[in-house]
């Protein structure tokens, strides 16, 4: 269909339930065949409006591309994304939900350690009489190099997580961790504590729009969404 509206939503999860309330609220609701593994949906009322269902993280790649105009995805991960592709997108409302902070974790036995400064002394100690790097285990490498290169942390080795990343001082894979966590009860369960000055990044789920859209001027004059134009 011409001028076709498409929106990206989360396919899975909290976040995928907080979008779909979201919409729904706005007077948008969805419709699909019922399959489990559906991908697609309509919205009520409004045939010129698809919905994609993606991973969050593909939501960012496609909004960047222009092949979605609309999505909503976590802010971490738009700010962990490429400079190129982060430009091309703007967040036009943080929502109130999936709310979580990214944060430096570190084992509870290391007591000496509080601050990001205490950490560094660590890494120079890892360095000069360990003759290795300190290992920090992350999803989020860009968003971990800025940080810790701006406090003054250099002497680092990043190790990429496939997942469960608070596991990996546990099974020997790292020493400290950089990982995103809503309540911190698993980073408590599995030993680690947050720096006094660890966090990174306060995150949450936001509506936003792809810069390079098709369908711009369609969507200056949506009113479907309050707050989208504002």
């Amino acid at each position: 269909m011409k001028n076709l509206i498409t929106i990206g939503l989360p396919s899975k999860g909290r976040l995928k339930e907080g979008s779909v309330d979201y919409l729904r609220k706005n007077n948008l609701e969805l419709s699909s065949n019922g399959a489990e593994r559906n991908y697609f949906a309509e919205v009520k009322n409004f045939p010129f409006i698809k919905i994609i269902y993606l991973h969050a993280k593909e939501i960012i790649q496609r909004l960047s591309d222009g092949t979605l105009d609309i999505g909503i995805s976590g802010l971490d991960l738009l700010n962990e994304s490429p400079i190129n592709i982060n430009k091309k997108i703007e967040v036009k409302k943080k929502l109130d939900f999936g709310s979580a902070n990214l944060v430096v974790a570190i084992p509870d036995d290391w007591i000496d350690v509080q601050t990001v400064a205490d950490l560094e002394e660590v890494s120079f100690d890892f360095r000069d009489k360990k003759n290795k790097r300190l290992r920090v285990a992350t999803k989020y490498p860009n968003l971990t190099n800025n940080f810790l290169v701006s406090k003054g942390v250099t002497q680092y080795k990043l190790v990429p997580s496939l997942g469960a990343t608070e596991t990996y001082p546990f099974i020997g894979s790292s020493e400290i961790i950089i990982d995103i966590t809503s309540s911190g009860k698993t980073l408590r369960d599995n030993n680690l504590r947050i720096l006094k000055d660890g966090l990174i990044l306060k995150s949450c789920a936001c509506l936003m729009i792809a810069k390079k859209s098709k369908n711009k001027e369609i969507l200056k004059k949506w009113k479907l969404l309050p707050k989208l134009h504002q």
